[in-house]
Formats: C-alpha cells, sequence, structure tokens
C-alpha cells in the first residue's frame, strides 16, 4: 500500500503546475529579472546577455542597461548587472558588474 501511495504522489507532483511567480525556465527568469531591474533602478534594459541557474534553485541573470544615453548611439555607456533570483523568482540582490561604452569589444 506504500508503494501505492508514493506513486500517486510522485503522479501528482507532475501534474500540479508551478506556482504562478516561479519562472518556468531560463527565458522567464531573464524576463523577470530584467523587468524588476529596471523598476528598480529606473533604467532602459536593452538585453539579457547571461542567465544560469544556481545549486540552489535559482537563477543568475546577467542585464545590460542604458546608464547614459548618447547621441551618436554608438558613444552610450552601458552596464552589465548580475542579478540573483530565488527559486520563487523573487530578486535577492543585484550589483553592477561591468561599464562600458556601446560598441566596445572584450578583449
Amino acid at each position: 500500500m506504500a508503494e501505492h501511495s508514493t506513486r500517486q504522489d510522485r503522479s501528482a507532483a507532475r501534474r500540479r503546475p508551478p506556482r504562478a511567480s516561479e519562472p518556468s525556465g531560463a527565458g522567464e527568469a531573464a524576463e523577470r529579472a530584467a523587468s524588476d531591474l529596471a523598476k528598480l533602478i529606473d533604467r532602459p534594459v536593452e538585453g539579457c546577455s547571461e542567465v544560469s541557474p544556481t545549486d540552489d534553485g535559482g537563477w543568475l541573470v546577467g542585464v545590460d542597461v542604458v546608464e547614459v544615453s548618447r547621441i551618436p548611439d554608438t558613444t552610450s555607456l552601458l552596464a552589465t548587472y548580475e542579478v540573483e533570483l530565488a527559486e520563487d523568482g523573487s530578486m535577492r540582490r543585484y550589483r553592477r558588474t561591468r561599464r562600458y561604452v556601446r560598441g566596445s569589444a572584450d578583449i
């Protein structure tokens, strides 16, 4: 009987959809991190340059933002922020890891 109950529990866990706030994958984690960071620092997001899962079920996302918009656009100052999301999708922390001029290449 215990084996039957365990199989039912596993089957129910597979059918149960993730909580609405949990990112279901890297794409949703990137969207959540970019949106939360943009609201927090009030800067436009250019995109995400890194998304990777953490050991505890959360996500680490590199979000690129425009820090100083200039004309011509190729001289605008951008920054990459490292955003860590918890397993439930909430932001744990963020920090700026890099500032650079648009169009500059890493060497």
